[in-house]
């Protein structure tokens, strides 16, 4: 559960970074 939840969150963060970086790519 634990390794799930630090997936989770590594999984959002990076999601974020490339928001952050490429906003063109999310509308």
């Amino acid at each position: 559960m634990i390794f799930l939840a630090a997936f989770a969150t590594l999984f959002l963060l990076a999601y974020l970074f490339v928001a952050l970086l490429k906003p063109e790519y999310f509308p």
